[in-house]
């Protein structure tokens, strides 16, 4: 039972940061996945949030889309996109999970293009979605996603969902909410968060069986390092069999791993 993949570990470690009473918004996949484990293991009272409109719903099983009509199983409340964004806006979430193309060192989040003349991009990706508006108006974001140097980048090719900017005040300047930002990045091979004076990226654990200098090779810039590195916790033999049993027993999350 103690065996584990790497999607396994990511969604157990995110899950442990989400506290009891909280609120986040969250997508399919991965960050929903850590959501409903969080409920079922530690925080029965964490307010999951849907895109599509779906409140604080009881999951009964692992939603294929925000808009899933199992997202609204026992929910607060089913309204729409106006309402959830609403709450962002009106500082009513704690946390929010994104994703993209590439990541830099402040945290910023490109879902849009890579290349540098818009109008004819390399690749052209799907764009914010509401990704921007949880970005700007949560007050912390989390994402998790697999670690390599092309993903993690020294400078994005287009900001989709601003991070900390260019460095500390930067969000303010911008209109931001004052407090809110970029939280922790969730990765295959370590934690990693951001330094308070600078608002850069910086590692502050690394999962079982790699070291420091692995999650440097796999950067693509300059991490710092927090003041204490610890090795992060193995997922429990209680959080694998809820994981595998009750938040996603078909696989369709923990079966990419």
């Amino acid at each position: 039972m103690a065996d584990y993949n790497s999607m396994e570990l990511m969604i157990c470690v995110a899950s442990r940061f989400l506290e009891n009473g909280a609120t986040v918004v969250v997508g399919t996949g991965a960050p929903c996945a850590a959501a409903m484990l969080a409920q079922k293991m530690h925080a029965p009272n964490l307010m999951a949030f849907f895109e599509a409109g779906a409140f604080a719903p009881i999951l009964p099983t692992m939603p294929i889309s925000v808009g899933d009509s199992r997202t609204f199983h026992k929910a607060l409340m089913a309204s729409g996109m106006l309402e959830t964004m609403e709450a962002c806006q009106k500082g009513m979430v704690d946390y929010c999970f994104l994703g993209g193309a590439q990541i830099d060192m402040y945290g910023n989040l490109n879902s849009s293009m890579i290349g540098i003349d818009y109008e004819h991009p390399k690749v052209r990706f799907p764009g914010s979605g509401g990704a921007n508006d949880l970005a700007s108006l949560t007050w912390r974001t989390m994402v998790i996603t697999p670690q390599d140097s092309r993903r993690f980048v020294e400078k994005v090719d287009f900001i989709t969902s601003p991070g900390y900017l260019t460095g500390k005040g930067a969000r303010e300047k911008a209109g931001l909410p004052k407090g809110s930002g970029p939280y922790k990045v969730v990765t295959n091979i370590g934690v990693l968060g951001y330094d308070e004076e600078t608002c850069r990226m910086r590692i502050e654990s690394v999962h079982p069986g790699y070291s420091v200098e692995d999650i440097k090779k796999n950067t693509g810039f300059e991490l710092l390092l927090a003041k204490k590195i610890t090795e992060t916790a193995k997922p429990t033999e209680e959080e694998l069999r809820v994981l595998r049993e009750q938040v996603d027993p078909y696989k369709y999350i923990i079966g990419r791993g």
